[in-house]
């Protein structure tokens, strides 16, 4: 049995966001389709707060803030991006697997917990300027949102 979602509250929630390409094809290896992908998330920047992410090879983490419910900021990127990349690469296959995870950030230290979980994937691509994340990509990214509570000395 799936777990329920919570139902959406417009009270300014932050999400850490995973989606898989199709049959984990590793199609953002190249480097057209991941410039895709940037452009799609830029397009859509009105719906979301876009905190960090990395683009790997066939999959992609998103640490943002909807504006809408999370499940609609997925479907305006997936789907914006599989129509385009349709039409631009002439693609006739599957690009996306079905559903998302997501993680709703609690505090403060959940929050440092998935900045540095990021920070891991990128890592793990060694490569010394990898421009398909966040701090490399050239999109305006959010600061930290300004309702998570920070740590108390015990937490430390």
């Amino acid at each position: 049995m799936r777990p329920q979602r919570e139902p959406f509250r417009q009270s300014g929630q932050t999400y850490f966001v995973t989606f898989q390409t199709a049959q984990r094809m590793a199609l953002f290896r190249n480097e057209r389709w991941a410039i895709e992908l940037l452009n799609t998330l830029q397009r859509y920047a009105s719906d979301f707060d876009l905190h960090d992410f990395v683009i790997m090879p066939d999959h992609i983490h998103l640490l943002l803030s909807p504006h809408c419910s999370v499940e609609r900021v997925v479907q305006l990127i997936k789907g914006g991006f599989s129509f385009n990349a349709r039409r631009a690469f002439e693609w006739k296959g599957d690009i996306w697997q079905p559903g998302f995870s997501d993680h709703r950030i609690r505090d403060e230290r959940d929050w440092l917990e998935h900045l540095a979980y990021i920070q891991r994937n990128l890592t793990s691509l060694r490569q010394e300027k990898y421009r398909f994340c966040g701090e490399n990509s050239g999109l305006v990214l959010a600061s930290s949102p300004p309702w998570l509570k920070p740590l108390s000395v015990g937490d430390l």
